[in-house]
C-alpha cells in the first residue's frame, strides 16, 4: 500500500513539479525585472523634469501592468487556463471601470493638467469660477486658497472643462483704470496730472510706458482711461496707490469727479389741466 502511494507521490511530483518550479521562477524573476523596469521609467520620467505627481501615478501604472502580465505567465507556467481568467478580469475592469468613472475622469484630467501645465503651484488663477492660488495638484482635484484664506477643492475633470485664466504666466501685468471728470474741467490738465502720478510711480514700469486718453464723452462727464505695467508682484500695490494718488491730484488741482444726477422738473397741478 505504502509504495502505490508512493508511486502515486512521485508521478505528481513528476509531472507537477517541474510546472511549480517554472511557475515560481518566472514569478520572482518577473517580479525583479518588473521593478527595475518601473525604476528605469521613473528615472528617464525624472530626466525629462515630469512633474512627480505623474512620476508616481504613471510608475505605479507600469508595475501593476507588468505584474499582471508576469503572473498570467506563471499560471499558465502552471497549466492554468488563463483565457478564461482574462475573461473575468476584463469584466471586472469594466465593472470597476464604470463604477469609479468619475474618478478615472479625474485621473485623467490631472494628467493633460500635469503634462500640458496651464498653471503650476503657486500661480494665481480664475479656475472654474475661482479665483485664487494654486496650493495643490493632485491625481483627483486641485486644491485653492482664495485671498480670503478659504480652501476650495476643484475636481479636476471640473478644471479642464471651464476657462482658465493664469495671472502669473506671465512676469508683467498691465493695470486699467477708468476715471470720471466734468465736462467743465480743463481736459489737459487732468490728463498731465494723471501721466505724472504714473512716471513718478516707482513700481511702474517704463516699457510699455504709462498711457492715458480719452475713452467716452458719457452722460455724466468725460471718461479717462489710465494703463500701466507693473510687475506681477506689485500688481495690487500699484493698483490700489494710483486709485489714491488720482483722487489726491484732482481735489489738489480742483479737477472735479461727477457723480451720475438726474434733473427733476416738478409741475404744479394747474399746470398740467
Amino acid at each position: 500500500m505504502l509504495t502505490k502511494y508512493t508511486d502515486a507521490v512521485v508521478v505528481y511530483a513528476s509531472e507537477y513539479g517541474l510546472k511549480i518550479v517554472a511557475a515560481v521562477a518566472i514569478f520572482y524573476i518577473g517580479k525583479i525585472v518588473v521593478k527595475r523596469v518601473t525604476n528605469v521609467f521613473k528615472r528617464l520620467m525624472n530626466k525629462a523634469h515630469v512633474d512627480d505627481t505623474l512620476v508616481k501615478f504613471l510608475g505605479n501604472l507600469i508595475y501593476f501592468s507588468l505584474l499582471i502580465v508576469v503572473i498570467l505567465a506563471s499560471l499558465n507556467a502552471l497549466g492554468v487556463n488563463t483565457t478564461s481568467f482574462l475573461a473575468v478580469f476584463g469584466a471586472a475592469s469594466l465593472a470597476v471601470g464604470l463604477a469609479l468613472k468619475d474618478s478615472l475622469s479625474n485621473i485623467g484630467a490631472a494628467v493633460i493638467v500635469i503634462i500640458f501645465r496651464p498653471f503650476d503651484v503657486g500661480d494665481a488663477v480664475d479656475v472654474a469660477g475661482v479665483h485664487g492660488m494654486v496650493e495643490e495638484i493632485n491625481l483627483f482635484s486641485t486644491t485653492i486658497i482664495t485671498p480670503d484664506n478659504k480652501i476650495v477643492m476643484i475636481p479636476n475633470s471640473a478644471v479642464i472643462a471651464s476657462n482658465i485664466v493664469n495671472y502669473s504666466k506671465k512676469p508683467t501685468r498691465r493695470i486699467e483704470h477708468k476715471l470720471l471728470i466734468d465736462y467743465g474741467d480743463n481736459l489737459k490738465v487732468a490728463k498731465d496730472v494723471l501721466m505724472k502720478l504714473m512716471q513718478d510711480e516707482e513700481k511702474v514700469l517704463a516699457e510699455p510706458a504709462p498711457f492715458v486718453a480719452v475713452s467716452e464723452l458719457g452722460d455724466n462727464g468725460v471718461e479717462l482711461v489710465l494703463r500701466v505695467w507693473v510687475n506681477n508682484a506689485d500688481y495690487w500695490d500699484v493698483y490700489f496707490a494710483i486709485l489714491e494718488e488720482a483722487k489726491l491730484a484732482f481735489d489738489e488741482n480742483k479737477i472735479s469727479v461727477p457723480f451720475p444726477q438726474m434733473d427733476v422738473t416738478i409741475k404744479n397741478k394747474n399746470e398740467l389741466l
